[in-house]
């Protein structure tokens, strides 16, 4: 490990010397590539020079140990040694982590579906609710959201939504949402006040690019209708919605947001890739069955992973056995500690799997 930490810091200080050469300053795409090497090697970088620091302190400290005599220096040492010896530990299982391979889509964009599954007319309002949650999310991250696909319900429920959530890292956080989410609550219209659950399912696909995924537009069968639904003047009375058949698959896409039929058409094309590449990534992880049973965020979209209990104002993560008691707070976007605490969990999951092979 230490071999590669010696090694990731010398390439991050050629890359600092190659990123002041007026030359390569000159070249944006070998620039840009070189940026984002950086920013991929600092953090690592960072963390080795703290460590290194830390067991120069403990290596320091326990020579002068030996020679001191004066008890209240020999305290002061053996707190100093201590808290190095603490820091040591820390920055070495971080080091591991970040030394973790990485996944290649994390910095993806990604498509997002949401289904309303049991629960008829409350199943669709939930999805409404978990879609505003998920804009709201991304807002606070100042990512940029765009609707695909939508079928509403006339007392604001969504049967389905799909749509695109754009920015840095926009799939390594969001990929721990895919599943099948519960509501237990009474709804509105139950007047002898008993609790429903009802369920949708989450789909998150990263955005797939062309050389991700190949796709011949000769498989592909596209057929233009009237847009429904509220979509604004102009857009219901001219054939600008796209359905679009991926004939080998059999997966249909419409898209109606936008008044370009050709807009449309790019919208539906975004989706089929995902959807491709989502259908490629699935075979790979059930190929490798174990590795994806112990990961948290393994896609399976049949998992039950989280409840959110309106009577109690909790929302519990099943995979992580995390409960939290802000239910309002969580559905007006804020996620982030259940993401992180997925994120840590898969980190240690994925560490302990290394180790145990090693």
């Amino acid at each position: 490990m230490f071999d590669k930490l010696e090694d990731l810091q010398l390439r991050l200080e050629e890359i600092l010397n190659m990123l002041n050469d007026p030359s390569i300053v000159a070249d944006p795409a070998r620039f840009q590539k070189l940026m984002k090497e950086q920013a991929s090697l600092q953090p690592i970088v960072d963390a080795y020079q703290q460590y290194k620091k830390n067991k120069e302190t403990v290596e320091e400290s326990l020579a002068m140990l030996e020679e001191e005599s004066d008890e209240e220096m020999r305290e002061m040492l053996k707190e100093e040694l201590s808290d190095a010896r603490e820091q040591v530990a820390a920055l070495e299982k971080r080091l591991k982590i970040l030394l973790l391979p990485k996944d290649p889509n994390d910095e993806k964009n990604v498509i997002i579906e949401i289904r309303a599954g049991a629960g008829g007319d409350e199943a669709a309002l939930f999805a409404a609710e978990i879609y505003r949650m998920y804009v709201h999310y991304a807002e606070s991250r100042r990512w940029k959201v765009e609707t695909m696909d939508l079928e509403e319900i006339g007392i604001g429920g969504m049967k389905y939504v799909s749509f695109m959530v754009t920015g840095q890292g926009a799939y390594s956080m969001l990929k721990y949402e895919s599943g099948v989410h519960r509501v237990q609550r009474v709804p509105e219209t139950e007047s002898g006040g008993r609790i429903h659950t009802s369920t949708i399912t989450v789909a998150i696909m990263p955005e797939a690019e062309e050389v991700d995924v190949q796709l011949d537009l000769n498989d592909c069968r596209f057929d233009v209708f009237r847009a429904s639904g509220n979509g604004g003047q102009c857009v219901n009375t001219t054939d600008s919605a796209v359905r679009l058949t991926h004939i080998p698959t059999g997966i249909v896409i419409s898209c109606q947001d936008e008044k370009s039929q050709l807009k449309n058409k790019d919208k539906a094309l975004k989706v089929l890739r995902a959807k491709l590449y989502d259908l490629e990534r699935q075979k790979a992880h059930d190929a490798e069955a174990e590795a994806r049973r112990i990961q948290v965020g393994s896609g399976d979209r049949s998992e039950k992973i989280r409840t959110y209990n309106f009577p109690q104002g909790r929302v519990t993560d099943h995979r992580i056995n995390l409960t939290l008691y802000k239910l309002d707070k969580i559905l007006d976007g804020d996620i982030q500690e259940i993401i992180d605490n997925c994120i840590a969990a898969d980190q240690t999951a994925k560490l302990s799997r290394l180790e145990s092979a090693g």
